[in-house]
């Protein structure tokens, strides 16, 4: 429970932040040129590395491993929600203007109905990223199933760490189909 509770409230904070990051970057070219760099500083930095910033200003536990994972899972959610409406037909937002919607209108009634399914990628690559941080997150003291692999690192039980690592790829598991489910309806 302490695994599902990090991965869901991490992934909430950092879909919250990079669902509205990512339309805002899909209507502005300059946002997108400014995001760009910090996404790819964010992807490609070692997971290990945000562990430093969030120890040093919030301290061991659960706090900092939430922190640490937002910031790791975010920036698919961006990066897609930005692309899904990118990608939608020019003929479409044209027949939106030609009914004279609004920004917001053509925005919840056309672009992210199309983009949903791209948009729900980031969403399921996000919770993904966010429950690849639970082990190393718990380096920081952060609790769940990740603290029970490190404990099986530590001492090298296999069959402990073996144990929880498949425990959270049952929690993937879960979580995938539930998020794929919810595109379908």
């Amino acid at each position: 429970m302490t695994t599902f509770a990090l991965v869901i409230a991490s992934t909430v904070i950092a879909l919250i932040i990079g669902i509205p990051l990512g339309i805002l970057a899909s209507g502005s070219n300059t946002l997108d040129a400014i995001l760009k760099p910090a996404l790819d500083f964010m992807q490609t930095m070692p997971s290990f590395v945000y562990l430093i910033p969030a120890v040093i200003f919030f301290g061991l536990g659960n706090v900092p491993g939430i922190i640490a994972t937002v910031i790791f899972a975010m920036p698919p959610a961006i990066r897609l929600t930005n692309l899904g409406i990118r990608q939608i037909p020019r003929e479409l937002i044209e027949v939106a203007d030609s009914f004279g919607t609004t920004a917001w209108q053509k925005l919840v009634k056309v672009q992210l109905p199309v983009a949903l399914p791209t948009i729900m990628a980031g969403i399921n690559q996000c919770i993904m990223l966010a429950l690849s941080m639970t082990v190393i997150a718990s380096m920081i003291g952060a609790g769940g199933l990740g603290l029970n692999v490190l404990k099986g690192i530590q001492r090298v039980d296999i069959g402990g760490g073996f144990e929880a690592g498949l425990a959270i790829v049952i929690v993937a598991i879960v979580l995938d189909r539930l998020t794929q489910n919810l595109v379908r309806r």
